[in-house]
């Protein structure tokens, strides 16, 4: 009883700092809007600008909704591998799935030149930087999805992902070298993460990417928890290992390519956040665990949208910049503090 009540006062102590944040997101900027001014048109009053309505509809509440969806995709993807692979460096990242991405926008930004097929394919309208990347994230994760058929060993298949990921990044360099200063630039930019490019149609796109692939991780809860005792005891559990691999793969797939599609690689926030979650809650159970990492996920990468926009000025930094200098010395230090691996 007395854990149960732990923990609902941390996810009541969580809610209550994501609200606050959230507020705090849309309320600071180049232009400073009153949180009470913000809480007033929530409840149906008007601003006392016209200009501020259009700030906050149309760029603040969007954005940081984005931050929301990134920060819950990428933390369970990390929290859903680094389980399955029984490796606690594992994340969003590791089947090569934002390499595919970043491929489709390498080709789609520096070879649609060469190539004119390239461009009639993905097309020049606001859609095609996502479509381009969704469409790399496709074509990897079909690949790896055909390597698991055949291969039935995790580390086996967690090597191919990574190989893969290398080998897209070799080409991504290629067509770097030869491609022209301007579209070199602007590929770099995207390498950055922004967290907003997506408007309210994107976001609705996002959402429901974002719920397709919680779908498979919300119905296998209990055979997250067996494999953290193994593969050989999940399947002495009754559990197939090899279903759960599947349902792994297109659950990473969707979340992490969604958010990779529209804001751009971003790190540190899938390795991070699953070991700061273990580290609040104190338990291995998923279903928590679930829960937890979402909500820190979100909260973490609304604070480093915040922490970016810099606050009184016209600039906004690159979100990966933010998300590596909080992320990398978090990962430093559960590694000298705790020994991570004995949780897998």
């Amino acid at each position: 009883m007395n854990g149960y009540r732990s923990l609902r006062t941390l996810f009541a102590a969580g809610s209550i700092v994501l609200l606050l944040l959230w507020l705090t997101n849309i309320s600071l900027g180049s232009i400073r809007i009153p949180v009470p001014e913000i809480l007033g048109r929530l409840m149906g009053f008007s601003f006392s600008k016209e200009s501020w309505e259009t700030i906050i509809v149309h760029y603040r509440l969007p954005k940081s909704l984005t931050a929301i969806l990134a920060g819950i995709g990428l933390s369970l993807s990390g929290l859903q591998m680094q389980t399955f692979f029984r490796n606690p460096l594992a994340g969003p990242y590791v089947l090569g799935i934002s390499s595919g991405a970043g491929l489709g926008v390498a080709l789609w930004m520096m070879a649609g030149a060469w190539i004119p097929a390239l461009g009639a394919l993905v097309g020049n309208g606001p859609w095609s930087l996502f479509f381009s990347a969704a469409l790399g994230s496709f074509v990897v994760l079909l690949v790896i999805s055909l390597a698991a058929w055949k291969v039935k060993d995790s580390m086996t298949l967690l090597i191919i992902g990574l190989m893969f990921g290398s080998f897209a990044s070799s080409i991504v360099t290629l067509i770097a070298y030869f491609s022209e200063a301007e579209s070199l630039k602007l590929y770099t930019v995207w390498t950055m993460g922004s967290l907003g490019t997506t408007g309210w149609t994107q976001l609705l796109v996002f959402m429901a990417g974002t719920f397709l692939g919680l779908i498979p991780l919300v119905l296998s809860v209990k055979s997250y928890n067996a494999m953290l005792l193994g593969e050989n005891y999940a399947q002495s559990m009754g559990i197939s290992v090899d279903r759960l691999r599947w349902k792994m793969i297109i659950s990473t797939g969707l979340l992490t390519g969604a958010t990779t599609a529209f804001c751009g690689p971003i790190g540190f926030i899938g390795i991070a956040v699953p070991h700061v979650a273990r580290l609040i809650f104190r338990t291995s159970d998923h279903l928590t665990l679930i829960a937890g990492s979402a909500m820190l996920g979100a909260i973490t990468l609304l604070l480093c949208d915040t922490i970016s926009q810099l606050p009184g000025s016209a600039q906004t930094l690159p979100i990966n910049v933010i998300t590596s200098f909080l992320g990398a010395p978090v990962v430093i230090w559960l590694v000298f503090k705790r020994n991570v691996s004995r949780e897998f």
